[in-house]
């Protein structure tokens, strides 16, 4: 299944790089592989691999891709920007048309700054609360995954789950897991308990709306909006990390719409139209204590760099179109109907959660509702079910703590072939069951 090519690739990647991956969440070690898929180009909703197969993908890049690999207007607002140059500097407009265009579809945020990855927004945004509050303590929620720095390397999600066993990670000073407090999701009482005990050193609640890093896991109705009123009572600042959901699920982001009042919103991917960008936002007041202004200092040699905001400037003008979500919500309700059915009608103990256009097929009798649950799956299900949903061209993340996402490059056409090949491997898994 693994080709001749990927083999060869893989053989020296393991020489040159640290696990022969530059991100663990890329590995097929935890599915039971001894090498992955190098892929040489992707289209539309496919990829192409080192040896030429073609597969429809759900990967996405695990959510920017939200509008579909090669997007004519992306091409073209990148081949526009080579020959007008790659990095400067120095300012471009590019960057202030993108800020301009952010700060209109985010009520919320009424200045920005751009950085160059979600990991980057996120660390910025804690260090502005903490600038802002004069408190060192962050609430973050178990399974959320909010990047790799040391502060939120705290009972992470998917990443660590995966990879590395565990829940957090080697390397993370003691000094700065005793200004992290890792709480369950959806469970307000603790929130409010903690708040209680130590509320007059809180300096932020960071926290993803919809979760995307234990399988798609959504809040309990009137739990963010709990979760805004706790933080307020005590003067903390809400931290929305919005890197996965936001500008996939609407034009803007998706947590104030399901109760949440953030201080802070953090983006990244999608905005990025495919290329390494990020962002966080806020009231002006707050936005002020960044340097050059004020004394928090953050900075980046290609932050708002040229081509990532001719990228993204073009990918946010496709989303603006009218229609596009509503068509990313019936391919995405049209897939996972499809594939649950499929996995029920063949006796295998899934449920799925789904949002817009990401969904997670979960091993377990209904979808969970914190960490805890997620972690209570059949893994030896899903990874014979990646195994054979690979067999039948459809890629999918090595990982059952990740989420399907359908970006508008899926035709109707990959749609139901997907479905199919999804009735195809509960079919297997459902043979091999018997002969076992």
């Amino acid at each position: 299944m693994i080709g001749e090519e990927s083999r060869t690739l893989w053989e020296r990647a393991q020489a040159a790089i640290a696990g022969g991956v530059n991100s663990p969440a890329r590995s097929f070690r935890p599915m039971g592989g001894d090498a992955p898929l190098f892929i040489r180009s992707a289209a539309g909703g496919r990829f192409i691999d080192a040896d030429g197969r073609s597969y429809i993908e759900f990967l996405a890049a695990f959510g920017p891709n939200v509008i579909g690999h090669g997007h004519p207007k992306v091409l073209k607002a990148l081949a526009a920007q080579l020959g007008e140059g790659l990095l400067f500097g120095a300012p471009c407009r590019g960057e202030v048309e993108l800020a301009e265009r952010l700060c209109a579809a985010i009520p919320e945020m009424e200045q920005v700054r751009l950085v160059s990855s979600g990991t980057e927004a996120v660390m910025s945004a804690i260090r502005l609360a903490r600038a802002a509050t004069g408190r060192r303590v962050v609430v973050k929620f178990d399974g959320n995954y909010h990047g790799h720095t040391d502060t939120v390397l705290v009972r992470t999600g998917s990443g660590a789950a995966t990879a590395g066993g565990g829940h957090d990670s080697e390397g993370v000073p003691d000094g700065v897991r005793q200004d992290v407090r890792s709480l369950p999701f959806n469970d307000l009482g603790a929130l409010e308990e903690l708040v209680r005990r130590e509320g007059d050193d809180l300096a932020a609640v960071l926290i993803e709306p919809i979760s995307g890093n234990m399988g798609v896991v959504v809040p309990q109705p009137g739990y963010l909006e709990g979760v805004s009123r706790l933080a307020r009572s005590c003067g903390a600042l809400v931290i929305d990390d919005e890197i996965i959901v936001g500008f996939r699920l609407r034009y803007g982001i998706i947590g104030p719409t399901l109760g949440l009042s953030p201080d802070i919103v953090c983006l990244g991917k999608a905005i990025g139209g495919g290329l390494a960008l990020g962002a966080y936002g806020a009231r002006r007041d707050l936005m002020r204590r960044i340097a050059p202004l004020g004394p928090m200092f953050q900075a980046g040699t290609l932050a708002g760099n040229p081509l990532s905001v001719a990228a993204a400037l073009a990918s946010l003008d496709v989303l603006a179109a009218p229609g596009v979500y509503e068509t990313l919500e019936a391919q995405g309700s049209r897939l996972a109907a499809g594939v649950l059915t499929a996995g029920l009608r063949h006796g295998q103990r899934v449920s799925l959660q789904r949002v817009g256009s990401m969904f997670t097929l979960f091993f377990r009798p209904s979808p969970p509702r914190d960490y805890h649950e997620a972690q209570a799956h059949d893994g030896a299900a899903f990874r014979a079910f990646f195994w054979e949903m690979l067999r039948r061209g459809v890629y999918l993340a090595p990982s059952p703590y990740e989420a399907w996402f359908v970006t508008l490059g899926h035709t109707g056409e990959e749609i139901l072939a997907a479905i199919a090949a999804a009735e195809e491997s509960f079919a297997a898994l459902d043979a091999q069951a018997h002969e076992a």
